[in-house]
C-alpha cells in the first residue's frame, strides 16, 4: 500500500485532541493525546515541546473563536475594547474547563502574543501611559475570563435554604431575572472601562483618534488568532 495522502498527525489535531480531553474532564495528559489519536507519545513530542506545547497548541484553538474585526475598526478605543472583551469572553466561556490551566500558564503561542500586541498598541496610541497597558490588560483579562467561568456556573448560585433566614438575599435575588451573569459582566465592564477613562485622561494623552492604533494592530493581522 502506498504512504496515505494525509499526515497521521499534525499540531492542528492535536491542539484539537487536547482541547476535547479538557472540555471532557478538566485535564490531559500527553500520553491520553497519544492514546485517543492511535499514535505513540514520542509521536506527539515530535510535534511539540512537551506539555506546554500542548497547552499553547489548546489555547490557540480556543482563541481561533475571537472575532479580531473589532481591532481593525476605526472606532473610539474604549468601544473597540469592550467589543473585542466581549468576543473574548464568548469564546472561553464555551470551553470553560480549559480557564483555570490557561489563566495559570504562560502565554507563548505567537498568534495570541500578536493578539495583545494589537491591544497594546490600541492602548497606547489611545494615549495611555505605558506603566498602565500591562494592568489595564491584565485587568480586562480578569474580568472576562471570570466572567466566562460564571456563565458554567448554576443561574443561582446562593441557595437560601429551609431554616437559613436571608431575606435580603432572598429578595435580591428574586428580583435578578435571569442572565444573572450577564448583568454582572455588564456592570464590571463598563465600571472598569469608566475607570480606564479616568486614568487615561489624568495621564495628559494627546490624542483621542485610534486609527494609528487601528493600523499598527493590522501588521499583526495576518498572525492574529
Amino acid at each position: 500500500m502506498g504512504r496515505p495522502r494525509k499526515a497521521l498527525l499534525d499540531r492542528e489535531r492535536i491542539g484539537a485532541t487536547a482541547l476535547e480531553l479538557v472540555d471532557e474532564k478538566g485535564d490531559f495528559s500527553v500520553p491520553e493525546v497519544a492514546r485517543r489519536l492511535g499514535v505513540q507519545t514520542a509521536s506527539v513530542y515530535h510535534h511539540v515541546d512537551g506539555r506546554a506545547g500542548v497547552i499553547e497548541l489548546l489555547r490557540e484553538r480556543v482563541t481561533d473563536a475571537i472575532d479580531l474585526r473589532p481591532l481593525a475598526d476605526d472606532a473610539p478605543w474604549d468601544l473597540i475594547l469592550a467589543a473585542w472583551a466581549r468576543s473574548y469572553r464568548a469564546a472561553f466561556a464555551a470551553h470553560p474547563r480549559a480557564i483555570p490551566m490557561l489563566m495559570t500558564s504562560p502565554i507563548r503561542a505567537p498568534k495570541v502574543i500578536a493578539q495583545y500586541d494589537r491591544v497594546a498598541g490600541l492602548l497606547l496610541a489611545a494615549g495611555f501611559a505605558p506603566a498602565t497597558v500591562m494592568p489595564v490588560i491584565t485587568g480586562l483579562d480578569n474580568i472576562v475570563l471570570g466572567s466566562a467561568l460564571d456563565m458554567s456556573a448554576p443561574e443561582t448560585m446562593w441557595e437560601v435554604t429551609e431554616g437559613v433566614h436571608a431575606p435580603h438575599l432572598t429578595a435580591a435575588q428574586s428580583a435578578t431575572g435571569p442572565s444573572r451573569a450577564d448583568q454582572a459582566f455588564d456592570l464590571t465592564l463598563a465600571g472598569f472601562l469608566e475607570y480606564c477613562r479616568a486614568i487615561r485622561g489624568a495621564g495628559n494623552c494627546a490624542s483621542d483618534h485610534n486609527g494609528a492604533a487601528a493600523g499598527n494592530g493590522a501588521n499583526g493581522a495576518d498572525q492574529a488568532p
